[in-house]
């Protein structure tokens, strides 16, 4: 009698064979979580991702109005919105690295200055009130304009400069704050705005 006995090559998928069992669930596994992977990224692209955005429009170049446009940027990015702020014209000297660093309250016309426009339009008028506000904003630990931009630059707010208004005034972008964006149109910014949940003229 003989004692030879023929073996198969190929393991019997009903042998028992654990290594085999293993590989197939885990292929098995494998597909399934690509295919739920494929529909939440459908479902993320109908809704979107739930992000609140805001495009606030800086016009002004004065130190009061300054603060504005940079608290509520820098605010809204920490709540994690998508935050632009477009500055143009005069508001364009908010991201000037120089003239940031002197920009001034305009007492003539400004309803919280208790004096007449008479003596507002003095020549030195506009420095002590701007002197006044610094003094203040000293005292209560506030933060500054430059503090302001480097907070919502941190924060992920996009800083943009008015490319029209900069060859306007004939800035140059080295002469911007470092991360500002350059070279954006108002096309660009009407775009951002009109998704945005928040639109704001300042």
């Amino acid at each position: 009698m003989s004692t030879d006995t023929t073996q198969s090559s190929d393991p019997d998928p009903d042998s028992g064979d654990p290594g085999r069992a293993d590989a197939e669930d885990i292929a098995q596994l494998q597909a399934r979580i690509d295919e739920l992977e494929d529909e939440l990224s459908a479902v993320r692209s109908e809704v979107g991702d739930g992000q609140k955005k805001m495009t606030i429009i800086a016009t002004k170049g004065t130190f009061d109005m300054a603060y504005p446009p940079l608290i509520l940027a820098s605010t809204a990015a920490a709540f994690g919105w998508d935050v632009v702020v477009f500055h143009t014209f005069w508001g364009l000297d908010i991201l000037h690295e120089d003239k940031s660093k002197d920009l001034k309250m305009s007492a003539v016309g400004n309803p919280s200055m208790p004096m007449p426009n008479a003596i507002a339009s003095l020549p030195f008028m506009d420095s002590m009130a701007t002197k006044m506000m610094e003094k203040k904003i000293d005292e209560q630990g506030t933060a500054t304009i430059e503090e302001l931009i480097e907070m919502s630059l941190d924060t992920g707010v996009d800083l943009q400069a008015c490319q029209m208004t900069m060859e306007l005034m004939d800035y140059d972008e080295d002469e911007m704050y470092d991360d500002v964006t350059t070279g954006v149109g108002a096309a660009t910014a009407l775009e951002h705005m009109a998704d945005a949940d928040i639109q704001l003229l300042i």
